[in-house]
């Protein structure tokens, strides 16, 4: 299994980006695909979440309704759209899979890719 981001890099408050997880050699009919993200000094946190069987699921209240997840089955990716971005939101973002439904734990999750640096500058 392998996961790649793709998207980040530096925008100006109130901007947009939008991140990309392409997924390859995942065979599970039932998964849940999920971004974190870890700041600095700061644990790693669940943002958003989404799964064959639930759905999109939002972990962090501070990005409810800036930002949404979305997949593409067509080109195996899922998309994290983040707008409105707040310097709060800079950190390394993660997507991770496995099998099943979606979890807030990040020790849930077997599968990870390697990040994509989100900055917001003031």
């Amino acid at each position: 299994v392998q996961l790649v981001e793709s998207g980040g890099g530096l925008v100006q408050a109130g901007g947009s980006l939008r991140l990309s997880c392409a997924v390859s050699g995942f065979t599970f009919d039932d998964y849940a695909i999920a971004w974190f993200r870890q700041a600095p000094g700061k644990e790693r946190e669940g943002v958003l979440c989404i799964s064959t069987s639930e759905g999109s699921r939002y972990y962090e209240d501070s990005v409810k309704g800036r930002f949404t997840i979305s997949s593409d089955n067509t080109k195996n990716t899922v998309n994290l759209q983040m707008n409105k971005l707040r310097p709060d939101d800079t950190a390394g973002y993660y997507c991770a899979a496995d099998g099943g439904r979606c979890s807030c734990w990040y020790r849930t999750y077997a599968y990870w890719g390697q990040g994509a640096q989100v900055t917001v500058s003031s």
